[in-house]
Order: C-alpha cells, then sequence, then structure tokens
C-alpha cells in the first residue's frame, strides 16, 4: 500500500494523473497475462490491476467478459492470479492490484486471501461488489498485511454514501465516470467530473476514474481533473484481436505509451 501511495503521489508531483491498467489474469494464458502486465508497464502505465477471472462479472462489459471466458475455461486459479501478481511486481516494481468480486475471495477465506496477496508483493485489492457495510472482516485482515482496500464510487452515489465509502477505503477511490459496465466509448461522460468532485469533498484519498477511456485523448480529458486514468478494455481489446502473443504485447505497449503521454496534462 505504501508503494501504491507513493506512485500516485510521484504522478501528482509530476503534475500528471497516473496511469492504472487493467488485465485478467490467466488471459490469453497465465504466462501470456504475466507479459502482458511487463508490456503496459514498459509502455508507461504507472499501477496495474489485475483481474481474478470470475464467472459473473458483473461490472465487466463483453469485451473483459469473454477475457475471463477464456481463462476460465484454461483452468485459472487463484494461485496462478496471485502468481501473476508475484512475478509482475518483480519483474516490473510497479504496485499490483487484484480487482476482483468478493464470491472467490469468501470461498478461498479473506484472511488466507490477504496474507497469501502481501506475501506476493500485491498492493491491495478493489472489490466492486463487497458492500462496505459488510466489509470489516476483509478490511480487517488486508490492514494486518498492509493491503489498500479500494472501494467503488458511481454517479448515482449520494453524498452521503460517499463520505461513507471514502472513509473506509485505503490506497484510492475507484471513480465510475458512468452508469453501466467496463467498455470502450466515444466519451467518457460528463458525470465523471462532477462525481470526482463530490467524492474530493469527502477524502484525501487520490481518486481514479474507470470505464469509458479507451485513447490518448479521452485520457487526456480525464487526466485534466482526476488523480488517475484507469483503462481496462481497450488493452483486453488489443490482445483478443491480435494475430499472435506478440503481436498483442506490442499492441498493449504501444498504447500504454500513448496513453502515458495523454495522461500528461500540459
Amino acid at each position: 500500500m505504501r508503494l501504491l501511495g507513493d506512485t500516485l503521489a510521484k504522478a501528482k508531483a509530476e503534475d500528471r494523473a497516473a496511469l492504472v491498467a487493467y488485465l485478467p489474469a490467466g488471459f490469453p494464458t497465465v504466462d501470456g497475462g504475466i507479459e502482458a502486465v511487463k508490456a503496459v508497464v514498459a509502455g508507461g502505465a504507472d499501477i496495474v490491476e489485475v483481474g481474478l477471472p470470475h464467472s459473473d462479472p458483473v461490472l465487466d462489459g463483453a469485451v473483459i467478459q469473454t477475457a475471463d471466458d477464456i481463462a476460465l475455461r484454461g483452468g485459472v486459479r487463484i494461485a496462478d492470479v496471485l502468481r501473476t501478481v508475484r512475478e509482475a511486481h518483480e519483474a516490473t516494481g510497479a504496485p499490483v492490484l487484484v480487482m476482483t468480486y468478493w464470491n472467490p475471495i469468501d470461498r478461498y477465506g479473506p484472511e488466507r486471501f490477504a496474507a497469501e496477496l502481501a506475501e506476493a508483493g500485491g498492493a491491495g485489492c478493489i472489490l466492486p461488489d463487497l458492500p462496505v457495510q459488510e466489509s470489516a472482516l476483509w478490511r480487517e485482515h488486508a490492514d494486518k498485511h498492509g493491503l489498500a482496500t479500494v472501494f467503488v464510487v458511481a454517479p448515482s452515489s449520494k453524498d452521503a454514501r460517499l463520505a461513507t465509502i471514502t472513509a473506509a477505503g485505503s490506497g484510492f477511490v475507484y471513480a465510475a465516470s458512468l452508469m453501466g459496465v467496463t467498455g470502450t466509448r466515444e466519451s467518457v461522460g460528463n458525470e465523471a467530473q462532477e462525481l470526482v468532485r463530490r467524492t474530493r469533498a469527502t477524502t484525501e484519498l487520490p481518486v481514479c476514474v474507470g470505464l469509458g477511456v479507451s485513447n490518448a485523448v479521452q485520457a487526456k480529458e480525464v487526466a485534466g481533473f482526476a488523480d488517475g486514468v484507469i483503462v481496462g478494455s481497450a488493452f483486453v481489446k488489443l490482445l483478443l484481436d491480435a494475430p499472435d502473443l506478440p503481436a498483442g504485447l506490442a499492441a498493449v505497449r504501444a498504447l500504454a505509451g500513448e496513453l502515458a503521454e495523454g495522461v500528461r496534462r500540459s
């Protein structure tokens, strides 16, 4: 969690937003997924979210659902997710979080998962479907192991709800730019800037915006008002559409480079 905070602070000191890249573990294979994380960091990503593939990814659109299905059919397990975190962090030095729905952690055991994620060098978890009022057990174990707990806020969140969520979270706040699921879009949505403003009124935590960002122009727009820009589906789609893994890795590295230029506000 300290590395995560330092990384976000460094981006702020450089007068830019941090670039946060999302990629699912086990896609297109476990080894290929690890190489993809290395590629986005080499291209310019500051922070990586490693997705834990789930059969019912309620926040995710068709692109990430397809990647999750490929990973699950390939037999990916939590051990593979933790291996991805470990090898990606060791190779890049970047903070690596796991983005996961609650059910897999609940079945695996929250204490066990927190301990093993910390041992792997993970920075924390993003938990989009864990209600804050039911998160005490997880946060206890996360705090014990120095892990961030990142919650998601949405344009529909009332101010009082925002305050409750941000008081419980750590690391940063994930602001969903619009109501809906992940995926590339022509515009990020006018609600995102207002959501960031309202969220900042409740917390000193950095606020990173995700859902819909896919190119440097959109990244620059979001970087104008957010502390971090989160990109996922655009990277995953490049890997899905690539004729082979080397071509996919080159494509995601190139996109990361373009986005890294976009998040520089000047």
